[in-house]
């Protein structure tokens, strides 16, 4: 990066976290701390919601999601404004009524103390790992692309964030987040614009769109109804009301964030505006991946996005085949950019049979193309090359660096570090909050209790307490960060990891809310057993990853109903 990049990044980084903590210092109470003081407004929480879900594995992966299999990630939204109603409707009341902390203090008030710490452990585990997910996707790919050291890459975004989140507490989490909100839709809107500038001057954007949608980029709906394909119709409709339903509603790093609402006007507000505004940012930067995608139709792409690797390879003991492979992928390009050419033309001339042959043509000649990455991609294996992110996840930042103006590399950047900040810091204040509030101080108050002390403990001593187990989350996400390795498009694999715990977390929250019937040692052994049903679904077979909710939330209520209704006479429904 050049000067004017390293002033852009560092400034804006640095002015985010200052104003946060000039604007948001000292919070002193439990109120204060976990729960922002009840002062934030609807704009505050709508930002913060989107900034806590859209991760830098957001801004990464995203783009390259949409360059490898176009638009069709997107109906893994289609459920969520349905969701964001629903939640608006029934759980923010709830959880306004009974003035919890944490979305899991419901449960015991409704079931029992173990109900409410499983699904708690449940969370613990789930937004932990994805925790350092979180922050091992922008450094590894930073660290790559730009050549930073990786370990000292992961332990600046883990370190920063974790100071400023335990200084402040919940409000300036919400307080940054919505900065950094703010900075990262103005990067992505930057972005489109200068991918847009790059594209040849004859083509405009119908003709774009034409050209995209030959090679299948611009579908977004699949109305399929197979359950082993991720993204269509039904799954996002089903399977992306019940991410969103758990993600949204039972998630403390969701909860969090609209609990220190002013009123329950201003947390249903915000719960809406994420609903509505969501699914035009995640158009925005899936569509980016398509410009791209058409842009490298007239440049010659690289064989290999991570060239970090591939520039290994070529000095390894395959260096020949590399060689040749770069040659043919050279000679198939020029294949692909003739006949994109002839494309436009015959689209101009509006002649329908030479757009049939053209079309087809150019789709065998993008074949070859994605035959010729999968190929580069083996060799770098064969040739003992370490790889830690598909190739995918460097499509974005690999054009940022190769193709855009200086000063805003170094604005992208910060987009992709503020992301990451944001997704992280709301998850390691809400893993705070949980650890005490479900956790300590129940044990804490159990202990006084027996020990005949009656007077209460001190507000400080769990404001303290919260900010040690902030610190100490912070610690693992940043080992499981230093330690993972990702096998899967990374927008994937976050989205994977969380489906195999939301499932039965929802339907936790949905016996409890719409079954009252049904008691807590029933929902307690359901839970476990529907938790071990979508492990063992998620190992045992090719289900897209959506469904995983589906099915545990599903298990969840069928077999506490079931296992209410056989239970012993004095546990049964009414008595």
């Amino acid at each position: 990066m050049r000067t004017t990049d390293w002033l852009v990044l560092c400034g804006t980084l640095a002015a985010i976290v200052a104003w946060g903590l000039y604007k948001e210092h000292g919070a002193k109470t439990t109120r204060e701390y976990l729960r922002g003081g009840d002062r934030l407004r609807f704009w505050t929480i709508g930002l913060s919601i989107m900034a806590t879900q859209a991760s830098a594995i957001t801004f990464l992966s995203m783009p390259g999601q949409a360059y490898v299999d176009g638009m069709g990630f997107l109906q893994f939204y289609f459920g969520l404004p349905i969701a964001m109603v629903l939640l608006a409707v029934f759980a923010v009341p709830i959880y306004y009524r009974l003035k919890v902390y944490t979305a899991y203090e419901y449960l015991e008030t409704r079931f029992d103390r173990n109900t409410r710490q499983l699904t708690a452990m449940l969370f613990l585990v789930s937004r932990g790992l994805s925790a350092g997910v979180s922050i091992y996707a922008p450094a590894i790919v930073l660290s790559t692309v730009l050549g930073w050291p990786l370990q000292p890459t992961v332990l600046a975004i883990g370190a920063v964030t974790i100071a400023y989140t335990v200084t402040g507490g919940t409000r300036i989490v919400s307080r940054t987040q919505t900065y950094q909100m703010i900075i990262m839709l103005g990067g992505m809107v930057a972005a489109a614009v200068i991918i847009w500038h790059e594209l040849p001057a004859e083509l405009s954007f119908g003709r774009l769109l034409q050209l995209a949608g030959a090679l299948g980029h611009t579908q977004v709906v699949d109305t399929s109804l197979r359950f082993d394909t991720r993204y269509t119709l039904w799954s996002g409709l089903l399977g992306g009301l019940f991410v969103a339903l758990a993600y949204f509603g039972t998630d403390q790093s969701q909860v969090q964030r609209y609990l220190g609402g002013r009123s329950v006007t201003e947390s249903r507000l915000g719960l809406l505006m994420n609903g509505l505004v969501k699914i035009p940012m995640q158009t925005l930067i899936l569509f980016i991946g398509v410009l791209i995608f058409v842009f490298y139709l007239f440049h010659e792409p690289p064989v290999s996005f991570d060239r970090t690797a591939w520039n290994a390879t070529l000095q390894g003991p395959l260096a020949s085949q590399a060689e040749a492979l770069a040659l043919q992928h050279s000679r198939d390009f020029a294949q692909r950019q003739s006949q994109s050419r002839g494309l436009l033309e015959a689209l101009a001339q509006s002649d329908a049979s030479r757009v049939d042959a053209q079309t087809m043509q150019l789709q065998s000649a993008a074949q070859q193309s994605l035959i010729d990455h999968k190929r580069a991609a083996e060799l770098i294996a064969q040739s003992g090359v370490k790889t830690t992110s598909t190739d995918a996840d460097y499509i974005f930042i690999d054009f940022v660096v190769g193709h855009f103006p200086s000063g805003f590399v170094g604005l992208i950047i910060a987009v992709i570090l503020c992301a990451a900040m944001s997704a992280v810091s709301a998850a390691l204040i809400s893993l705070g909050s949980t650890s005490v509030v479900d956790f300590y101080r129940p044990g804490l108050e159990a202990r006084e209790k027996r020990a005949g002390r009656t007077g209460e403990v001190a507000d400080a001593h769990y404001v303290r307490a919260a900010k040690w187990f902030t610190v100490f989350w912070g610690t693992v996400a940043v080992a499981f960060a230093v330690l993972t390795s990702q096998r899967d498009n990374l927008i994937q694999a976050v989205n994977i990891l969380g489906s195999l715990f939301y499932g039965p977390m929802l339907g936790v929250f949905l016996t409890g809310f719409f079954l009252r019937w049904i008691k807590g040692r029933a929902v307690f052994v359901a839970t476990l057993a529907a938790e071990a049903a979508v492990l063992i679904v998620a190992w045992a077979t090719s289900i897209g990853f959506l469904w995983y909710n589906v099915i545990g939330c599903a298990a969840v209520v069928a077999m506490s109903a079931i296992l209410q209704l056989f239970a012993a006479p004095d546990a049964k429904p009414g008595s």
